[in-house]
Protein backbone atom coordinates (compact mmCIF):
# COMPACT_ATOMS: atom_id res chain seq x y z
CA UNK A 1 0.00 0.00 0.00
CA UNK A 2 2.81 2.39 0.87
CA UNK A 3 4.43 1.81 -2.53
CA UNK A 4 1.19 2.67 -4.32
CA UNK A 5 0.95 6.03 -2.55
CA UNK A 6 4.56 6.85 -3.40
CA UNK A 7 4.04 5.96 -7.06
CA UNK A 8 0.81 7.97 -7.28
CA UNK A 9 2.59 11.03 -5.90
CA UNK A 10 5.50 10.50 -8.30
CA UNK A 11 3.13 10.17 -11.25
CA UNK A 12 1.31 13.36 -10.26
CA UNK A 13 4.58 15.26 -9.81
CA UNK A 14 5.81 14.20 -13.25
CA UNK A 15 2.48 15.18 -14.80
CA UNK A 16 2.86 18.67 -13.33
CA UNK A 17 6.11 19.04 -15.27
CA UNK A 18 4.35 18.95 -18.65
CA UNK A 19 3.07 22.54 -18.66
CA UNK A 20 6.38 24.11 -17.59
CA UNK A 21 8.24 21.98 -20.14
CA UNK A 22 5.91 23.08 -22.95
CA UNK A 23 6.19 26.73 -21.90
CA UNK A 24 9.99 26.40 -21.80
CA UNK A 25 9.91 24.95 -25.31
CA UNK A 26 7.90 27.90 -26.63
CA UNK A 27 10.33 30.29 -24.94
CA UNK A 28 13.29 28.33 -26.37
CA UNK A 29 11.85 28.71 -29.89
CA UNK A 30 11.53 32.47 -29.33
CA UNK A 31 15.10 32.61 -28.04
CA UNK A 32 16.31 30.64 -31.08
CA UNK A 33 14.62 33.16 -33.36
CA UNK A 34 16.15 36.06 -31.42
CA UNK A 35 19.60 34.41 -31.53
CA UNK A 36 19.30 34.03 -35.31
CA UNK A 37 18.56 37.74 -35.58
CA UNK A 38 21.43 38.64 -33.27
CA UNK A 39 23.78 36.40 -35.23
CA UNK A 40 22.76 38.09 -38.47
CA UNK A 41 23.54 41.51 -37.02
CA UNK A 42 26.74 40.15 -35.58
CA UNK A 43 27.83 38.90 -38.99
CA UNK A 44 26.85 42.07 -40.86
CA UNK A 45 28.16 44.70 -38.43
CA UNK A 46 29.23 43.38 -35.05
CA UNK A 47 32.29 41.37 -36.04
CA UNK A 48 33.76 44.33 -37.96
CA UNK A 49 33.38 46.56 -34.91
CA UNK A 50 34.99 43.93 -32.69
CA UNK A 51 37.86 43.52 -35.15
CA UNK A 52 38.36 47.29 -35.20
CA UNK A 53 38.80 47.29 -31.43
CA UNK A 54 41.71 44.86 -31.74
CA UNK A 55 41.26 43.68 -28.15
CA UNK A 56 41.81 39.91 -28.38
CA UNK A 57 40.84 39.15 -24.78
CA UNK A 58 37.61 41.10 -25.09
CA UNK A 59 36.73 39.35 -28.35
CA UNK A 60 37.52 35.94 -26.83
CA UNK A 61 35.29 36.71 -23.83
CA UNK A 62 32.40 37.79 -26.05
CA UNK A 63 32.87 34.78 -28.33
CA UNK A 64 32.90 32.35 -25.39
CA UNK A 65 29.74 33.89 -23.94
CA UNK A 66 27.84 33.83 -27.23
CA UNK A 67 28.98 30.32 -28.11
CA UNK A 68 27.98 28.99 -24.69
CA UNK A 69 24.53 30.51 -25.12
CA UNK A 70 24.12 28.88 -28.54
CA UNK A 71 25.43 25.54 -27.22
CA UNK A 72 22.90 25.56 -24.39
CA UNK A 73 20.17 26.36 -26.89
CA UNK A 74 21.28 23.43 -29.04
CA UNK A 75 21.22 20.97 -26.12
CA UNK A 76 18.48 21.86 -23.65
CA UNK A 77 15.36 22.20 -25.87
CA UNK A 78 15.71 18.72 -27.40
CA UNK A 79 15.91 17.29 -23.87
CA UNK A 80 12.82 19.27 -22.85
CA UNK A 81 11.11 18.09 -26.02
CA UNK A 82 11.84 14.49 -25.13
CA UNK A 83 10.58 15.05 -21.60
CA UNK A 84 7.38 16.68 -22.89
CA UNK A 85 7.02 13.81 -25.36
CA UNK A 86 7.15 11.09 -22.76
CA UNK A 87 5.05 12.73 -20.02
CA UNK A 88 1.67 12.66 -21.83
CA UNK A 89 2.18 9.18 -23.24
CA UNK A 90 1.82 7.47 -19.83
CA UNK A 91 -1.70 8.77 -19.18
CA UNK A 92 -2.54 8.31 -22.87
CA UNK A 93 -1.60 4.64 -22.82
CA UNK A 94 -3.49 4.18 -19.55
CA UNK A 95 -6.57 5.73 -21.19
CA UNK A 96 -6.23 3.35 -24.12
CA UNK A 97 -6.18 0.46 -21.66
CA UNK A 98 -9.47 1.78 -20.28
CA UNK A 99 -11.00 1.95 -23.76
CA UNK A 100 -10.53 5.67 -24.43
CA UNK A 101 -8.54 6.00 -27.69
CA UNK A 102 -9.45 9.69 -27.98
CA UNK A 103 -7.35 10.54 -24.95
CA UNK A 104 -4.42 8.60 -26.40
CA UNK A 105 -4.78 10.53 -29.66
CA UNK A 106 -4.66 13.80 -27.74
CA UNK A 107 -1.61 12.66 -25.78
CA UNK A 108 0.22 11.57 -28.93
CA UNK A 109 -0.53 14.90 -30.61
CA UNK A 110 0.89 16.77 -27.62
CA UNK A 111 3.91 14.47 -27.62
CA UNK A 112 4.67 15.06 -31.30
CA UNK A 113 4.19 18.82 -30.97
CA UNK A 114 6.64 18.89 -28.07
CA UNK A 115 9.16 16.89 -30.06
CA UNK A 116 8.94 19.30 -32.97
CA UNK A 117 9.33 22.38 -30.74
CA UNK A 118 12.39 20.89 -29.07
CA UNK A 119 13.99 20.02 -32.37
CA UNK A 120 13.24 23.42 -33.94
CA UNK A 121 14.85 25.30 -31.06
CA UNK A 122 17.77 22.86 -30.90
CA UNK A 123 18.43 23.11 -34.64
CA UNK A 124 18.39 26.90 -34.36
CA UNK A 125 20.93 26.79 -31.56
CA UNK A 126 23.11 24.30 -33.43
CA UNK A 127 23.17 26.33 -36.65
CA UNK A 128 23.83 29.63 -34.86
CA UNK A 129 26.55 28.01 -32.74
CA UNK A 130 28.33 26.45 -35.72
CA UNK A 131 28.25 29.68 -37.70
CA UNK A 132 29.42 31.78 -34.76
CA UNK A 133 32.22 29.35 -33.99
CA UNK A 134 33.53 29.65 -37.54
CA UNK A 135 33.15 33.44 -37.60
CA UNK A 136 34.99 33.97 -34.33
CA UNK A 137 37.75 31.51 -35.23
CA UNK A 138 38.33 33.37 -38.51
CA UNK A 139 38.23 36.76 -36.74
CA UNK A 140 40.70 35.68 -34.06
CA UNK A 141 43.03 34.03 -36.60
CA UNK A 142 43.04 37.21 -38.70
CA UNK A 143 43.76 39.40 -35.68
CA UNK A 144 46.55 37.09 -34.51
CA UNK A 145 48.09 37.07 -38.00
CA UNK A 146 48.02 40.88 -38.10
CA UNK A 147 49.64 41.14 -34.65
Amino acid sequence: MNDLLTLAWLHQAVTWLLTPALLALVVACAIALAEAGLATGERLWGLRRLAASGDLLHIQRIARHRLERADLLARIPPMLGLMATIIPLGPGLAALGQGNPGELASAVTTAFDATVLGLVAGIGGLVVGKLRRRWYEELLENLEDDA
